[in-house]
């Protein structure tokens, strides 16, 4: 699993590093095979001014499927982090489950116009 971490305004500690990489990746690890790259870009909205301005945007980049993108706004940046990579899992897991069902059940069937008539 690919993942870029980018911090807009403000430098990326070893610690917020660490920690965002193995919650992303205990979120993310069951589904592996289908993700090519994550990119999480970490930014301080109001700078020094406080508040609840702490975001977490995530992509995530899936094979054969549109992208996931989640986006969580706190005023912690760790739980920021956490809230956006549990929701970030949760929404994987479902998309993939959701086309191996429809993959499963072939293509719809076509009826002829005449068989309403």
């Amino acid at each position: 699993m690919q993942i870029d971490i980018q911090a807009r305004d403000f430098s990326l500690t070893g610690a917020l590093r660490s920690h965002a990489e193995r919650r992303l990746r205990f979120a993310l690890s069951s589904c592996d095979d289908h993700i090519q790259h994550i990119v999480m870009r970490l930014s301080d909205i109001n700078g020094p001014r406080g508040g609840a301005d702490k975001r977490c945007h995530l992509q995530v980049v899936l094979k054969g499927l549109p992208d996931v993108v989640i986006e969580d706004t706190e005023a912690d940046l760790y739980v920021a982090i956490d809230r956006a990579t549990d929701r970030a899992g949760r929404t994987v897991v479902r998309k993939i489950d959701r086309q191996q069902t429809l993959s499963k059940q072939g293509p719809p069937l076509e009826l002829d116009s005449d068989e309403f008539v």
